[in-house]
């Protein structure tokens, strides 16, 4: 073998020694192109269905009836159950259990019967306009087929010499009447910045200090790990907060997405939302041993964030198990938060849910966190 071989060679075997003996880096390298691949796989589904709809059934006859099941059979919407009134349906709407609403009135029934036109209306939220979308689309087509078959029932009975009005279904579309994606898109944009913002910065701080020395200096001072720990948090909270707030009033001056929320609360549910993910930057920071493993870690975690949560694709899309998955992401009802105080202008007495279970986590993982940190200075 020439010498230049050889060398190269003993290059080779020495890169592969130092690769197996950085196993935190090589799991990461082994499992993040399976968990990219099973995610982008199941997770990225532009094809919306099944989505979650209410029912005002005011008329209670076959004809609502029949059209309430072939809005149900054509996959396109899941009847999540029946309420009394257009105001419990739009509550629904609010709260983000549904997101349609069908309203048929007390005569739609018995108009349709006498070969007039029976009206129905579909209520449909807007905040994710590939969803509004879909659901016009879907509930026209089947409403056009049932107004075909209740015509041609109707020409059988009555005979044809009159003309029956069939079912005209009228759509009205709440919250971004226009179902522009900029509606959608910048309130999942803040809550995605604040999340990058504070994992990858805390994580990558703390690691460059470790890599320097500068972190082990630190704890010889009198300063105690606590307030350590605080003194770095801090900066980043602030930080973050900045960029939130450039980011809403890019949003409101420049894509003129007008914020109908309380802004107090918005700021409230952002510090506690802030919480849990400078927790998974402190925790990313007490596992990794360089920049490299923590910024990797840091898109082991932010990738299902991207694709799980509702930022790019409809949750109602993805597979049942990806979807249990997504509950266990913060950013998912952070995302909710965002887009029911900003397009919606709800308030606690919706959104109480969503910030009850962005409270405990972020309680338990800055707790957990904090204490790693804590102990790891120690």
């Amino acid at each position: 073998m020439p010498p230049s071989l050889g060398r190269v060679a003993s290059i080779i075997r020495k890169e592969f020694i130092q690769i197996r003996r950085d196993r935190r880096t090589l799991a990461i390298i082994l499992v993040m192109p399976a968990i990219q691949l099973l995610l982008f796989g199941y997770g990225v589904n532009t094809i919306v269905d099944h989505i979650p709809t209410v029912v005002v059934d005011q008329s209670g006859d076959i004809r609502s009836r029949e059209l309430i099941a072939a809005l149900q059979n054509s996959t396109y919407f899941d009847v999540q159950g029946h309420v009394a009134s257009s105001a419990e349906a739009a509550a629904a709407i609010d709260a983000g259990w549904a997101k349609v609403a069908l309203i048929l009135p007390p005569d739609f029934g018995t108009r349709a019967l006498r070969g007039e036109t029976a009206l129905a209306q579909l209520l449909v939220d807007g905040s994710d306009p590939n969803v509004a979308q879909t659901a016009v689309f879907a509930a026209g087509v089947v409403a056009q087929v049932r107004s075909g078959d209740v015509v041609a029932d109707t020409l059988a009975r009555l005979g044809r010499g009159q003309v029956p009005g069939g079912i005209e279904l009228r759509p009205a579309v709440l919250y971004n009447p226009g179902m522009q994606s900029v509606q959608f898109m910048v309130p999942g944009l803040i809550g995605l910045i604040l999340q990058v913002q504070a994992i990858l910065l805390t994580a990558l701080a703390v690691v460059r200090e470790r890599e320097r020395g500068t972190l082990e200096q630190l704890v010889v001072t009198p300063i105690r790990s606590w307030e350590l720990m605080v003194g770095k948090v801090i900066p980043y909270t602030a930080t973050s907060f900045i960029a939130v707030s450039l980011a809403l009033l890019i949003g409101r001056y420049w894509f003129e997405v007008e914020i109908r929320g309380n802004l107090i609360l918005l700021a409230l549910f952002s510090l506690v939302f802030l919480l849990g993910s400078l927790g998974i930057g402190l925790l990313i920071s007490t596992i990794s041993q360089t920049q490299t493993q923590a910024l990797q870690l840091g898109q082991f975690v932010l990738l299902p964030s991207l694709l799980l949560s509702g930022f790019m694709f409809p949750r109602e899309g993805m597979p049942l198990p990806l979807q249990l998955v997504g509950l266990f992401i913060p950013l998912t009802y952070f995302l909710q938060i965002l887009r029911g105080i900003i397009l919606k202008g709800v308030g606690i007495d919706v959104l109480w849910p969503q910030a009850l279970a962005l409270t405990l986590f972020g309680l338990l993982v800055f707790s957990v966190s904090a204490n790693r940190f804590v102990k790891r200075l120690g």
